[in-house]
C-alpha cells in the first residue's frame, strides 16, 4: 500500500443480483441481463438492510457474510460495492434521497470525524459486546472512538514490520563466532588468528549465541550487523526500505510526534517540536551514511523485491508480505528462509512506534434500521474474522482471528501498539508535510529548522 493512495470513494449504485432471489415490501431495482443490463423490479418482504463498500477485493466476503447473516437472522443484507472517488459524499447523497439508503459501510478510520459530524457515522450499540479489549487491541478502539464514542467496528488493519532474511543472519552469526573463537575483536581493532583451529563444536554453540540475538531490538543491532556481516555475492546491502513513504518511515517518530493523541481526535493534543522528534529524525538522518537509498526512485514494489531477490537482509513491509512470501516459497522461488519481527527501537533510550490504519465499520446515522445494522455489523467483524485474511487478504483487527499464522500475528503485534492515523480535518495535510520533512531529513536539511517549521504550520491551521 501507498500511504498516498489512501482515500476511497464513489461512482454508482449496484445492487447485487442475488436480491432478485427474495420478494419485497417496498420495490428494489437490480441488474437484469436478460434485459441488457436494464432495470428489473422485484418486491421483498424480509427486513432489509444496505451495506456500502469500496473495495471489490471485499466482495466474496461481504456476500458469503450477508447470505450467512440473513439466513440466520431471517433478514437480507443487499452489498453495494461503490468504486474509489468521493465515497463519502456519495455516502451523503445516497442518505439525503432518500432511496436505499445505506444502513451501514465499510470505511477508513481517519475519516470517522468528517463522517460523524456529518451525521453519517452514528454511536454503535455493540448489543453483541464485541468492541472491547477482549476482542481488540486498544489500537483498533483508538480508531474506532471519537470524542469518547465508539462510532465504529474495527474490521481490518495495515501496519508496518520489519522482514529479515534468516539464512543471512544464519551467516553472519557464523561469521561472528569465528571472529570471536579466533581471538579477534571488533571494539579493538583486533583482527585475530586466520590459522586459528576452531573447534566445530564451539563453533556451533557460539553461533547460536550470535543468532540469538541477531533479531535487531534498536536500531543500533542494524548498524552492527551492517558494520560486521561479510556479506555473499549477489547481496546489494544490509537494509532497504521505501523512505520515500511515510507510512514506512512513521515509526522513527511515532512515539513523540504527536497529532490528536491516541484517538487522533484531539487538536489539543498536539506535540510536534520536542526535543525526542529531532533526535528521532536525527538518527534517521545518518541511516543513510550507512544504507545510501535514493529516496526519489525507490519504491515499496522495488524494495520488496529486492528482498525477494536476496539482495538484502532486512526489509520493512507491510502485510501483504506475508501472502508474497509464502507464494514465493511454494513456487520454489524464494532461495532462503525469512522471518517477521516487530519493528525495532530507535536506540535503548528513543522508544519507535508505528503507524496504522484500521478499516471500520460505521453505522449510518440516517439509517432507519439501525439496530439491524448494528447486528450485522458486530457479526462481520466478530463471527466472521477467521475468514477475513483467507477471502480479502487482509487481517483481521480482532485478536482471536488468524491464531494459528505466526506471520500475522507478529503484525498484530505491532498493531497493537501502534499509533492510528489522526481523524483531526484540520490536519489532513500533515502527512504530506511531514513526507516532504522526512526526504528533506534524509538528504541532509537541517532538522530542527524542518520541525519547527512544520510545528507552526500545523499550529496555524488549528488556530493556536
Amino acid at each position: 500500500m501507498h500511504f498516498r493512495k489512501r482515500i476511497a470513494a464513489v461512482t454508482a449504485v449496484v445492487a447485487m443480483a442475488a436480491a432478485v432471489l427474495y420478494g419485497s415490501t417496498r420495490e428494489i431495482a437490480v441488474p437484469d441481463e436478460d434485459t441488457g443490463g436494464g432495470l428489473s423490479w422485484f418486491r421483498e418482504n424480509k427486513e432489509t438492510i444496505y451495506f456500502w463498500y469500496s473495495d471489490e477485493n471485499m466482495t466474496n466476503f461481504i456476500n458469503s457474510a450477508a447470505v450467512s447473516f440473513g439466513e440466520r437472522e431471517n433478514v437480507r443484507v443487499i452489498p453495494v460495492h461503490i468504486s474509489d472517488s468521493e465515497y463519502l459524499e456519495a455516502l451523503n447523497q445516497a442518505s439525503l434521497s432518500g432511496k436505499q439508503v445505506p444502513d451501514a459501510y465499510i470505511v477508513s478510520h481517519e475519516s470517522l470525524e468528517k463522517a460523524y459530524l456529518a451525521g453519517l457515522a452514528s454511536q454503535i450499540e455493540d448489543v453483541s459486546k464485541v468492541c472491547n479489549q477482549d476482542h481488540f487491541p486498544e489500537a483498533a478502539l483508538s480508531a474506532v472512538s471519537y470524542e469518547g464514542k465508539q462510532v465504529a467496528y474495527p474490521l481490518s488493519f495495515e501496519t508496518s514490520a520489519l522482514v529479515y532474511n534468516e539464512t543471512y543472519l544464519g551467516l553472519w552469526a557464523e561469521q561472528s563466532a569465528r571472529r570471536e573463537l579466533s581471538g579477534a575483536n571488533d571494539e579493538e581493532g583486533i583482527e585475530g588468528d586466520p590459522d586459528a583451529v576452531i573447534d566445530e563444536t564451539q563453533l556451533a554453540a557460539k553461533s547460536q549465541e550470535y543468532m540469538d540475538k541477531a533479531i535487531p531490538g534498536t536500531v543500533d543491532d542494524i548498524l552492527d550487523i551492517a558494520n560486521t556481516f561479510d556479506v555473499p555475492e549477489g547481496v546489494e546491502g544490509v537494509m532497504k526500505w521505501d523512505v520515500s513513504d511515510i507510512f514506512y518511515n512513521y515509526w522513527i517518530v511515532g512515539n513523540y510526534m504527536i497529532v490528536g493523541g491516541d484517538a487522533g481526535d484531539d487538536a489539543a493534543q498536539v506535540n510536534i517540536n520536542n526535543p525526542e522528534t529531532i533526535q528521532c529524525l536525527e538518527v534517521y538522518k545518518a541511516l543513510n551514511q550507512f544504507f545510501f537509498i535514493e529516496s526519489d526512485t525507490v519504491s515499496y514494489e522495488s524494495v520488496i523485491q529486492d528482498f525477494m531477490e536476496g539482495k538484502t537482509v532486512f526489509t520493512i513491509a507491510t502485510t501483504d508480505v506475508v501472502a508474497r512470501l509464502a507464494q514465493a516459497r511454494a513456487e520454489g522461488t524464494l532461495g532462503f528462509e525469512y522471518g517477521i519481527c516487530l519493528m525495532p527501537e530507535v536506540s535503548p533510550e528513543l522508544a519507535s512506534r508505528s503507524m496504522s490504519v484500521t478499516q471500520t465499520v460505521a453505522i449510518n446515522g440516517y439509517s432507519s434500521n439501525k439496530e439491524l445494522a448494528n447486528r450485522f455489523a458486530a457479526f462481520l467483524v466478530d463471527e466472521c474474522a477467521d475468514t477475513l485474511y483467507e477471502r480479502t487478504g487482509k487481517v483481521s483487527a480482532n485478536r482471536n482471528a488468524e491464531a494459528d499464522n505466526g506471520a500475522l500475528q507478529i503484525f498484530k503485534q505491532e498493531y497493537a501498539g501502534s499509533i492510528p492515523l489522526p481523524k483531526l480535518m484540520e490536519t489532513g495535510n500533515f502527512w504530506l508535510r511531514l513526507e516532504r520533512l522526512f526526504f528533506s531529513v534524509w538528504n541532509g536539511a537541517d532538522t530542527a529548522t524542518l520541525v519547527q517549521e512544520l510545528a507552526d504550520q500545523i499550529s496555524r491551521q488549528l488556530g493556536n
